[in-house]
């Protein structure tokens, strides 16, 4: 009888990749435990509020009822958070929210305990509490970035900006409606340390340099596949500037980069591009491809026709660049001594 070999089937590469998968699976299980764990807590919290609110207890003769009743929760339930102090927060949270519809308490039931203090030290309409909740959950805001954002007045400053994309045509309803939530008109380039005019290549070329700092520019959620990435159609090669995946919409996203302004052509090219990624490579499970151009400027009416007949979801963004605060006072100086 002949000795039958068996070949393994995995290489290095299959092994990668099942390896990339399984801690894909695992860091999804516990960021879902994580949020489980804190909805479970926020319920907690708002229902000791609600007790608290209908037994009367205020500050004029409550405060050794609410010392005494964190005293003994604190022994049974040491690492709740149940000081006397968040327990007049918690009566709080319930008054503040318990007047608004479910939309706006769901929405704040998935935040944390210390993004909801913050947000409640701020008189804001239920429109921007929920816009401000949605803003923490999809781009990771840590709380100093939410009082930054508070304190500049931000809901105010996007609601100005008028949309520069079709996912409202092109999209269905949930999907358009959280992808207008990721993805923003404006970008920070400033991580990359411009100083001065460069070709699209370079800029790729930093931006891939400082993958790291673009995804937090970005938002939460996004993984880089590759820049340069190849699409080859009718023997033809067509090459992707940056190429990502969003885990929460399920989508590919290619990024191309203009140094100039924007071009009405320019989104022909994406459509095409977008059109090869959902033929040939977007997965049955996966959304369709999201395309966005990121220039250096545009013309909103501009980009607004050059959209309107396209049916591929595709957004116009301008990136911006913040000199570091030593180069911009060198150039000053130089320009002043012509």
């Amino acid at each position: 009888m002949k000795d039958i070999s068996i070949t393994n089937p995995f290489n290095e590469k299959d092994y990668t990749d099942l390896l990339q998968q399984a801690v894909a699976v695992i860091e999804s299980s516990r960021l879902q435990i994580a949020r489980q764990l804190n909805t479970v807590t926020m319920s907690s919290y708002w229902e000791i509020g609600k007790l608290l609110e209908e037994k009367k207890i205020d500050s004029q003769y409550g405060d050794s009822i609410v010392k005494r009743l964190s005293h003994d929760l604190k022994s049974k339930y040491p690492h709740m958070g149940l000081s006397p102090r968040n327990l007049w927060n918690m009566k709080r949270f319930y008054i503040h929210y318990y007047q608004y519809d479910t939309k706006v308490q769901q929405a704040v039931a998935v935040l944390s305990w210390s993004h909801n203090l913050i947000l409640l030290s701020y008189d804001l309409s239920p429109e921007h509490i929920v816009f401000y909740a949605n803003e923490v959950v999809s781009k990771a805001w840590s709380r100093d970035m939410l009082r930054q954002a508070l304190k500049s007045g931000y809901h105010l400053s996007i609601q100005a900006v008028e949309k520069s994309n079709n996912f409202d045509s092109t999209l269905p309803t949930l999907q358009a409606d959280y992808a207008n939530e990721v993805f923003r008109s404006s970008y920070n380039l400033g991580f990359i340390d411009a100083v001065e005019p460069m070709k699209e290549m370079e800029l790729e070329r930093r931006l891939v340099q400082k993958i790291t700092s673009f995804i937090m520019e970005l938002g939460n959620g996004f993984s880089f596949i590759g820049n340069q990435h190849t699409l080859t159609f009718n023997n033809k090669e067509y090459r992707v500037d940056l190429l990502f995946f969003h885990r929460r919409l399920r989508s590919m996203i290619a990024i191309e980069l203009k140094i100039g302004e924007f071009k009405p052509e320019y989104v022909g090219k994406m459509n095409f591009y977008l059109s090869l990624l959902d033929k040939f490579e977007k997965a049955p499970d996966e959304n369709p491809s999201i395309g966005i151009i990121l220039c250096a400027e545009k013309d909103h009416l501009e980009v607004e026709l050059a959209l309107q007949d396209i049916n591929k979801p595709i957004s116009v963004a301008e990136y911006q660049y913040l000199l570091p605060k030593k180069k911009l006072q060198e150039l000053v100086a130089h320009e002043m001594r012509k």
